[in-house]
Parts: structure tokens; C-alpha cells; sequence
């Protein structure tokens, strides 16, 4: 009777066991598939501020723009000149060490004045290469048109151009190049976040499914009704009593909950490189697919004819030969998909009938006119 107990003991136990391990592989398979917040959302108003200037490149070693084809140029150098006092109204102005360039950068959020930021240059006229040249001092403006930053430095170009007189050689992109912290801002962006009662945060994949997912997560977390779905791609907070003049930490908070993404069921094909990408939902109804090409190979030869030796009569010629082969697809057989196959078993099945990447997109243009393809096909 002991025994007895004793062996229902150490099965409960098993029992016990298997349960809680099934349980926990479930448990960090669902915490795999969660993402952060943070990851997925973005807060409105934190965002960057492109900026662009116009400037000359100057110390080139003969691969600058050539005046009298960029006028452009040839007005910006003569307008700095005056504005350092040298006259240089002459028609008979040349030189190929100056290019007109185009300078980008990215302004960050809360960038404060007197911080430096990268900046990119390229150029705008004929000029060969910006290879040691030097960037003059540069306003780089906004959308607004004000001058938030100001660009000057050495560049840092990436390739190289070499010419003789039989050959050229060329590497990587010689008429651009970049200033590492090359401007220094000299605008703020004014954006207090501590005074905010309200912010809104931002999905960078709109959908409702996910949108409400995150809005739920934020009031479970707060215990208060504190964000609503406002529409699919963005969830408006307010900001509860215990956090007030602190939305960086509620916000910090925010971010780093964990939700579940839901993705709809969409085929993005891209035509020009023959790539398809399929998400995990897309489902198939019952179809049968069969796909076969017709190809004709023609290849040609020449064989020499010549007479037989010591023959006083022909000559030796050349005679075309032509072989000709068709494939029909006569081997390609019709398959049947089942309903409600996965992306695994779609793509299983279209592989096993010898379909490449070109005639699968084909395939699955005419499914989707079949109505048997419960997804979204998106051709970018």
C-alpha cells in the first residue's frame, strides 16, 4: 500500500512537472513574439528636421568645375570674392580647383545650440572630384527657411577617380563626400516635453488590431484610462496625476511595455529583381496551379566539307549545321493546393513543381485573380 502511494506520488510530481514545462516553453515563445513599444511606435514631435545649404568646395586639384560651363559657379566664387573685398568681375576668370556643392544634414530632436552634427556633401556641377577639398562656411536652412546650422571642413570622399590616356579608373563616388561633425547648430527646435498634459504616439505600421493592443497595455500598466485609439496609426495618452511634469519617465515607461504586433496577411513582390516576400497569415482556398513554358533552343555549327584525298575534283568548304530543340513542359504536372495551406506549404508546394522566383509572381498574380489567394499583393 506504501508502494503504492509512493508511485502516485512520483507521477503527480511527473505530471506536475510536464505541465509547468509546456507551460513555460509556451510563455517564452509568446515573449519572443511580443515586441517593445518602443520598437514600434514613435512620439510625435520627437522626430528629426532636414537641412540643406548651398556652397563652394575649394582646394581641388584640378577636378573642380569648369566657369564656363557652370555658371553657377562661377557667380557663387565671384560674389564671395566681393564679399572679401577682391574684384573678380573678369571675363577672363578660369580656374578648376572651385565646386558648387549641395550640403544635407539631419537636425536631431532637442539638439541644443552649439552641438555639432555630420553633414553631407555633393556636387552640383561637372566637377570630377571632391577628393581634398575643403567645404567654405555654409548656412544650412530648413523647410521654415531659417538657418539653423553652419557647415565648413575638410571632406572625407570615399573614392577615386584615375585617368590616363588609354584606360580610367573609377572607384566608389568620387563627387560626394562627408564632414564628419562638420556644423555647428546654432538654432534651437523648442519642444518642452515636461509641460505636456497630452501626446500622441505614433505606429509606424498603422493597424487597428495593433493600435488597441498598445492603448490596453498603457492602462493596464497605469491602472487608469489614461490612452484611447484615436484612429489605425496613432494612440493619444494623457498624462495621469502621479507623472505630472515628468512625461520623460512615463513615457520611458511606455516604451519599454510589450505588445503583440498584428500583421496583415499581404505578398509584396517586387517585378524588376524577382523577390516576393509573404507574410505568415496569407492562405490559399483549394486551387490547382500548373505551370509550363514553351523553349526553343537553336544552336549552330559549321562543319568543313572537303573531297576525298588525291581527288582531282571539289573544293574544301564550310557547311552550316543548325539543331534545333523544343521543350514544351510536356513534364510539368498539374497540382492541386489544399485550403487553408500555410506559407510553408504554399511555397513547398509551388517549389516541388519546378517554379522560379519570375513565374511564381505570375502564379500568384493569377490566383489572386482567381480569388483563391486571401491576401493583400502589394507590387512596389
Amino acid at each position: 500500500m506504501k508502494m503504492q502511494k509512493t508511485a502516485k506520488s512520483v507521477l503527480l510530481r511527473s505530471l506536475i512537472c510536464g505541465v509547468m514545462a509546456i507551460f513555460a516553453a509556451l510563455t517564452a515563445q509568446q515573449a519572443q513574439a511580443q515586441s517593445r513599444v518602443k520598437d514600434i511606435v514613435d512620439v510625435e514631435g520627437v522626430r528629426d528636421n532636414m537641412l540643406v545649404g548651398y556652397g563652394l568646395v575649394v582646394g581641388l586639384n584640378g577636378t573642380g568645375d569648369s566657369l564656363s560651363s557652370a555658371v553657377f559657379t562661377k557667380e557663387s566664387l565671384i560674389g564671395m570674392l566681393e564679399r572679401m573685398g577682391v574684384a573678380a568681375r573678369d571675363d577672363a576668370l578660369s580656374t578648376a580647383n572651385v565646386a558648387a556643392v549641395m550640403v544635407t544634414a539631419t537636425l536631431p530632436p532637442f539638439s541644443r545650440q552649439g552641438s555639432r552634427i555630420d553633414v553631407n556633401v555633393s556636387a552640383l556641377g561637372d566637377s570630377d572630384s571632391l577628393l581634398g577639398g575643403t567645404l567654405l562656411v555654409t548656412p544650412l536652412l530648413a523647410a521654415d527657411g531659417e538657418v539653423y546650422a553652419v557647415a565648413q571642413g575638410n571632406l572625407a570622399v570615399g573614392g577615386f577617380s584615375a585617368q590616363g590616356d588609354a584606360e580610367t579608373v573609377v572607384k566608389g563616388v568620387p563627387t560626394s563626400g562627408r564632414i564628419a561633425s562638420g556644423a555647428i547648430i546654432e538654432r534651437e527646435i523648442n519642444f518642452d516635453l515636461s509641460r505636456m498634459q497630452k501626446f500622441r504616439l505614433s505606429l509606424r505600421n498603422p493597424d487597428f488590431t495593433t493600435a488597441r493592443r498598445i492603448s490596453r497595455a498603457i492602462n493596464a500598466f497605469v491602472g487608469l484610462e489614461v490612452s484611447r485609439v484615436s484612429d489605425p496609426g496613432t494612440v493619444d495618452v494623457s498624462v495621469p496625476e502621479g507623472y505630472d511634469g515628468e512625461v520623460v519617465e512615463l513615457i520611458t515607461d511606455i516604451e519599454q511595455l510589450r505588445v503583440e504586433p498584428d500583421m496583415m496577411a499581404r505578398v509584396v513582390i517586387d517585378e524588376q529583381s524577382g523577390v516576393i516576400v509573404m507574410g505568415e497569415n496569407v492562405k490559399i482556398n483549394r486551387v490547382a496551379i500548373a505551370q509550363g513554358n514553351l523553349t526553343i533552343r537553336i544552336r549552330e555549327s559549321e562543319q568543313v566539307s572537303q573531297p576525298t584525298p588525291f581527288s582531282n575534283t571539289g573544293t574544301t568548304t564550310t557547311v552550316d549545321r543548325t539543331e534545333i530543340d523544343v521543350d514544351e513542359g510536356a513534364d510539368h504536372q498539374l497540382g492541386v493546393v489544399e485550403t487553408g495551406v500555410s506559407l510553408q506549404d504554399l511555397v513547398n508546394g509551388l517549389n516541388g513543381l519546378g517554379v522560379g522566383p519570375r513565374d511564381m509572381i505570375t502564379i500568384l498574380q493569377a490566383v489572386k485573380a482567381a480569388g483563391a489567394l486571401q491576401a493583400e499583393i502589394e507590387v512596389m
